[in-house]
């Protein structure tokens, strides 16, 4: 009894005073049954499903939210690639099943609609042109929709082309919502081994290998951890890994408990839980301050992926003890725009560009949320991309490139996004060009440790 006491204790701590929350639940949804060579028939057939399953999505979710306390963040949605429904339309229809999307996530009145996205890693079907063409316009006339596009797996190496490609499509995005900070391209993800469960925007789609529909759960919490680590100020490392992974226990316990609940009430599977700990604005909830707390002065200085690395293992072996469904990303978001820490690690000049780059081989996802002088090169832009999805093919992880060219800006300017985005101080890219290498295009072979079979 006295044992229940204490974790009712600790819960309701992690609660009021360390921001623990349920960052998303995702509805995955599958539009197979809804393709149709009348692009009119097909939006149709699209926004009826969507609201068929998601209609009541954030009015269960609250109600489970309120009866155990624990606050749910956003409720949203991932469909099925929708490139893979674009191969007899055009670039006007592929816009305007971008602007069913957001008309279905207003009604549904759910915050991000994930998925209007293509796999091109081995190369690009007719459908997956459309759908890059289509990008620009799509992500700056739509408020909730939300983009990706996986060019490099393990597997099967790197597709320059659609790198080039991507390059363009991220710069033309960021010139057409000038007057909003380029917020399109916070709306879009370029991947490496992408995961095709995961429950987080910018980058979920509803993967080929699910099923009709399900219930994801992404759970956060550097707070929490944060908090844990503070009470142990003279452990060894060995015990500071400890302390992180009990208390990523703790909190995946609590997300499966209110995705399964929610699931159930919807009518639907529960799906995975993601561990990622994925920072927020608010004070005190933030990876850099964590990593910061295990010793480093700054979030930045050497011994920076060490602490990332030790972290972000302690955080997967807890929550995989918690969890028989583990998915999605899984280890620590690194956002410079929704990270005090990391934001205030740039201002310092402790923390650059390059060494967000390196932390990228041992976290979850990749460069994320990062503001660029406004005068960045697309092909420049396509060499960053590049390099990320080089780190993520060689160490077969997911790696992935979320970053903002913001119009008249430069380096040292602060680009504010407003809400769960942020604000980020701009970055510049090096200014020595990659343009020749980006050109040649082509296919990056796979490495050798592809052949696994």
């Amino acid at each position: 009894m006295s044992l229940a006491f204490q974790e009712i204790q600790e819960t309701i701590r992690m609660i009021q005073m360390e921001k623990l929350d349920i960052r998303t639940v995702t509805m995955g949804i599958s539009l197979k049954d809804c393709m149709d060579q009348n692009p009119a028939v097909m939006r149709k057939l699209v926004y009826e499903k969507i609201l068929s399953h998601a209609g009541t999505l954030v009015q269960e979710a609250e109600i489970v939210s309120e009866e155990y306390g624990i606050p749910i963040v956003n409720k949203r949605i991932s469909i099925t690639p929708a490139a893979e429904l674009l191969g007899t339309s055009t670039v006007e229809d592929a816009v305007e099943l971008a602007k069913t999307l957001d008309k279905a996530a207003a009604a549904a009145d759910i915050d991000f609609i994930g998925g209007f996205s293509a796999l091109i890693h081995k190369g690009a079907a007719r459908g997956d042109n459309v759908l890059l063409d289509a990008l620009p316009r799509a992500l700056s006339e739509t408020a909730r929709v939300c983009g990706s596009v996986s060019v490099a797996t393990t597997k099967t190496g790197i597709n320059m082309d659609g790198v080039k490609k991507l390059g363009e499509v991220i710069k033309e995005a960021s010139e057409r919502t000038a007057d909003s900070n380029g917020i399109a391209c916070a709306k879009f993800v370029v991947f490496c081994n992408p995961a095709e469960d995961n429950p987080f925007m910018a980058g979920a789609f509803h993967g080929t290998g699910e099923q009709e529909v399900v219930l994801n759960v992404g759970v956060s919490g550097p707070g929490v951890v944060l908090n844990a680590l503070k009470r142990y100020p003279d452990a060894d490392l060995g015990e500071v890994s400890e302390v992180i992974k009990r208390t990523a226990f703790k909190i995946t316990r609590a997300g499966e408990l209110i995705g399964r609940e929610v699931a159930s009430r919807l009518g639907i599977e529960f799906g995975i839980m993601d561990l990622s700990l994925a920072p927020t604005n608010a004070m005190n909830d933030s990876v850099a301050e964590i990593l910061e707390e295990i010793g480093l002065e700054q979030v930045g200085t050497h011994g920076t992926i060490a602490a990332l690395a030790m972290m972000n293992d302690a955080v997967k072996k807890g929550g995989a003890m918690a969890s028989s469904y583990v998915g999605g990303l899984s280890g620590a978001f690194i956002p410079v725009s929704e990270d005090n820490g990391m934001i205030k690690g740039i201002e310092d000049g402790s923390l650059s560009l390059s060494k967000l780059e390196a932390m990228t081989c041992v976290c979850s996802v990749g460069l994320d949320m990062i503001a660029l002088n406004g005068d960045a090169e697309a092909s420049s832009i396509s060499g960053l991309i590049a390099d990320e999805m080089a780190i993520g093919m060689i160490n077969k992880k997911t790696t992935a490139v979320r970053v903002i060219p913001v119009p008249g800006m430069k380096e040292g300017d602060m680009a504010e996004f407003g809400g769960l985005l942020g604000r980020a101080p701009v970055i510049s890219l090096n200014p020595r060009s990659p343009e020749k290498f980006i050109r040649r295009g082509g296919r990056i072979p796979a490495p050798l440790q592809a052949l696994i079979n």
